[in-house]
């Protein structure tokens, strides 16, 4: 008899295919994530569960649950910071991510945001479809320049190399970077530097993963080391950003804008941000193309046969 797998959300079909495949699937479709009692129902009533974002398995969680008949949380996406890892060892459930796939198009994302920003692209697209746009005129629309500036990259990972390749090989870019632990070769010619300094660059990317020790990592002090021109990019998690102090930054005319893809409390996006007309402002699309949704879902499918079979999981965290 096939094990029993929990879903949480709709995922491609091919991966849906490979999944039943395997597993005796039961899927969740929905885009709210799991509530408090589907939580412990998915520990109790599943020998797997493929959870990703929003889903809180949090200490509390195994702590209502504690001998779970899950052996596995094959999250759906690289960062994992909505489970508790420690507290699902401590159950005896093997948690397992997606890394890799997600790379590129997040890095994509980064500098979908760093370009719409720069260039106003929302705002002039506001105003075209509003019909305000009366032509064409040499001071209309001025935004900032992207080719030879300079970007400072939080967190040179995966994904933050990927964006500095991009800045530095496709606009010319000079890159700093502050990381937590020191990094000789970026892939690019690159300066590490304190966290200030990576701040007062022209563009500032964050791209250090979720979880207590990055919680707030960017708040009021941060955003002070910023120039007046500066503008900001988020594409890592939400609450790695105190949302409250970037919205009086932005209010207070203190840095030039923001690019944002995640939010402290999402779906939640503060009515505050989207009245500023020099935010861009995505519904969390960073790995939003069907080959790399795919392409991460396989990977979680592949974490899940691994563990069934006796074998290593390939991605355990």
């Amino acid at each position: 008899m096939k094990p029993a797998l929990l879903i949480t959300r709709r995922l491609p079909d091919e991966v849906m295919e490979a999944a039943e495949a395997a597993f005796e699937v039961t899927l969740r479709d929905e885009t709210a994530p799991l509530d408090a009692e589907e939580l412990r129902d998915a520990l109790r009533d599943f020998d797997a569960v493929l959870p990703t974002l929003g889903d809180r398995f949090d200490a509390a969680v195994f702590a209502d649950v504690p001998q779970p008949r899950a052996r596995i949380l094959a999250n759906f996406g690289v960062g994992y910071n909505h489970i508790d890892a420690e507290a699902a060892r401590a159950a005896g459930v093997v948690v397992s991510n997606t890394p890799g796939a997600v790379t590129d198009a997040t890095a994509d994302i980064a500098l979908t945001l760093i370009l719409m920003t720069a260039r106003r692209a929302g705002e002039g697209e506001r105003l075209l479809r509003a019909g305000r746009w009366q032509g064409w005129g040499p001071v209309q629309m001025l935004g900032a320049h992207v080719t030879g500036k300079t970007v400072g990259i939080i967190g040179m990972g995966r994904i933050g190399k990927a964006i500095a390749r991009r800045c530095h090989f496709g606009f010319g870019m000079t890159v700093v970077f502050h990381n937590r632990s020191a990094l000789a070769d970026v892939g690019v010619p690159a300066t590490q530097v304190g966290l200030a300094q990576a701040m007062a660059a022209d563009f500032v990317v964050v791209a250090v993963p979720g979880g207590a020790a990055t919680h707030h990592l960017i708040g009021i002090n941060e955003f002070a080391a910023m120039q007046s021109s500066g503008i900001f990019i988020n594409i890592s998690r939400g609450d790695v950003v105190d949302e409250g102090a970037l919205v009086a930054t932005l209010q207070a005319g203190l840095i030039a804008g923001a690019g944002l893809d995640v939010y402290e409390f999402e779906p939640k996006v503060p009515a505050a941000l989207i009245a500023l007309e020099n935010v861009t402002l995505l519904p969390h699309l960073g790995t939003a193309a069907l080959e790399v949704r795919t392409a991460m879902g396989l990977m979680a499918v592949a974490n899940l046969v691994a563990l069934f079979d006796g074998a290593e999981v390939p991605n355990r965290v």
